[in-house]
């Protein structure tokens, strides 16, 4: 079926130079730069993938935005979780449709929007957020792109630790993400709402986060032996037989973790273990290597409310 723009949608303007811009269709409305001015009752009634003009006579390409577009240049609140780590998240967490899912924090909305989709009309997310500012973010975010908040998603406001069991059954999860700032808190929790053969995937920012995370759900007991690895994405140059790596890549995002929950009273086998010295550590040691203790800065409260206003208004053209 072919996209037809109508009023009201968001339409992704390729022009001049690859400059990519976002815009919602208005009628009467005008969309202006440097360049000159299209109209959008010129876009409006024409189907995605066509080629408009301004008035000026400068070309642009008008198609519908693609979820990864948006997540890019979407308000935030707080840092997203790129494409590249979502798409991780969907495959390596075997996001299923029709499955209930968790998930906290929810940042800006991007990943909660790629959610949604995976676990379709009949599956169900359930969002934690401790920030009341981030939520209305993340709700503004997904409501911009799907044109509405999805009856089958939920937001909650408070710290997992208290709100899971408030708002889930034991033994009814599916799946299980964290995306938060100390994910080895709340191993208990998720363990207890999470179904037999259940999986959590864990995105983390740093090594001791991570290596924080790996003992706490190893020495749990009711997990399999989790996994860990990043992702790097190399884009490459092709222009006849010039083909080669851009000079710049997607390297370091997050670390992502996955682990499956055991059945109840299951321990798990032995298994012959990796080569290799195991070391050490103290709390302090790992507190070290903190966001807060790198002396990563804070999101200002003046930023962050004019992020809210910025979202909830949805009349502001972007740039990808």
């Amino acid at each position: 079926m072919t996209e037809i723009f109508q009023a009201g949608q968001r339409v992704q303007l390729t022009g001049p130079k690859g400059i990519m811009n976002t815009i919602t269709l208005e009628s009467g409305a005008r969309f202006g730069s440097h360049k000159g001015e299209i109209l959008h009752d010129d876009i409006i009634g024409i189907p995605s993938g066509s080629v408009i003009q301004n008035h000026n006579g400068d070309q642009y390409l008008a198609m519908q935005p693609l979820l990864s577009d948006y997540v890019l240049s979407m308000p935030r609140g707080a840092a997203i979780i790129y494409p590249k780590d979502a798409g991780q998240i969907i495959v390596e967490g075997d996001i299923f449709p029709g499955a209930t899912v968790v998930e906290a924090g929810v940042g800006s909305g991007a990943l909660s929007s790629y959610l949604i989709r995976a676990i379709g009309e009949k599956g169900k997310l359930l969002s934690f957020e401790r920030r009341s500012e981030f939520a209305e973010i993340a709700k503004g975010n997904v409501a911009n792109f799907l044109g509405t908040v999805p009856k089958n998603w939920s937001v909650v406001i408070g710290d997992l630790q208290e709100q899971l069991a408030r708002n889930c059954k034991p033994a009814s999860v599916d799946r299980v993400v964290l995306d938060m700032l100390a994910p080895w808190e709340c191993i208990d929790e998720i363990a207890n709402a999470m179904k037999p053969g259940g999986l959590v995937i864990v995105y983390v920012a740093t090594v001791t986060q991570l290596s924080r995370t790996f003992e706490e759900i190893r020495a749990h007991g009711g997990f399999t032996a989790p996994s860990a690895w990043e992702s790097m994405v190399r884009p490459w140059h092709l222009d006849g037989l010039a083909v080669r790596p851009e000079h710049r890549m997607i390297g370091h995002t997050g670390f992502l973790l996955s682990a499956r929950r055991l059945a109840p009273d299951t321990v798990l086998p032995t298994f012959k273990a990796k080569s290799g010295t195991k070391t050490e550590h103290t709390e302090t040691d790992m507190d070290i290597w903190l966001p807060q203790a790198m002396g990563v800065r804070p999101l200002s409260e003046k930023k962050l409310r004019k992020t809210v206003r910025k979202v909830t208004q949805n009349d502001n053209p972007r740039q990808n």
